[in-house]
């Protein structure tokens, strides 16, 4: 009979035992899981770091590229203007290429329309005769220049413009309204339609 209590005392021990040892494990266990939930959520902590790194890193090479972008469009722009200035410029010498050979020749028409306006047209005349070839020669210079659209300006009797004349002379003109050219003492010219002489002339007041 005591042996069979020693049996059964000795059973119930070993399930204590046993389910100490269950317990033990579940404890472990337990700890184990703890210690992997803390390294994922440290390993989660330093992922979201990373990431705020990353996005910061994005968003600066974001605002270095868009600067960038906005300097090459400038200069861009800036380089596209000061090639059309040029083109401009260029188009412009080669349209009025020769004005300052126009320039000087225009002296020499002045010159010749003196010496015509004292032809009296008189056949018998020496002058008359000597100034018939004046005539001839400042046709053709006359003609020429206009081939070349050097156009004198048609401003008598017309109002004072000071962006094409010069008004030399004031002078009082019984019945004409102020400010209008009464005499053209030179002529005034354009070059395909920019002024290259301004005229000098007599204004009324």
């Amino acid at each position: 009979m005591e042996k069979d209590k020693e049996a059964l005392n000795e059973e119930i021990k070993e399930v204590i035992v046993e389910e100490k040892d269950q317990k033990g494990n579940v404890q472990q266990e337990t700890k184990k899981e703890t210690k992997e939930d803390k390294e994922k959520k440290e390993e989660k902590e330093k992922k979201g770091i990373f990431k705020k790194h990353e996005d910061a890193e994005k968003k600066k090479l974001q605002e270095e590229n868009a600067t960038l972008k906005d300097k090459y469009l400038r200069v861009n722009a800036e380089m596209q203007n000061m090639r059309r200035r040029m083109e401009e410029e260029k188009a412009n010498l080669l349209k009025y290429e020769g004005e300052e050979l126009i320039k000087n020749l225009l002296p020499t028409l002045d010159n010749f329309e003196r010496a015509i306006s004292m032809d009296d047209t008189n056949l018998e005349d020496e002058v008359s005769k000597f100034l018939a070839g004046f005539k001839m020669i400042y046709g053709n210079l006359s003609s020429t220049l206009q081939n070349f659209e050097v156009i004198s300006m048609d401003i008598l009797n017309k109002p004072f413009d000071p962006n094409t004349m010069d008004a030399v002379l004031v002078e009082e003109a019984p019945g004409v309204e102020p400010n209008i050219v009464i005499d053209v003492l030179q002529k005034g010219y354009t070059y395909k339609g920019k002024v290259i002489r301004h005229a000098m002339v007599k204004v009324s007041k």
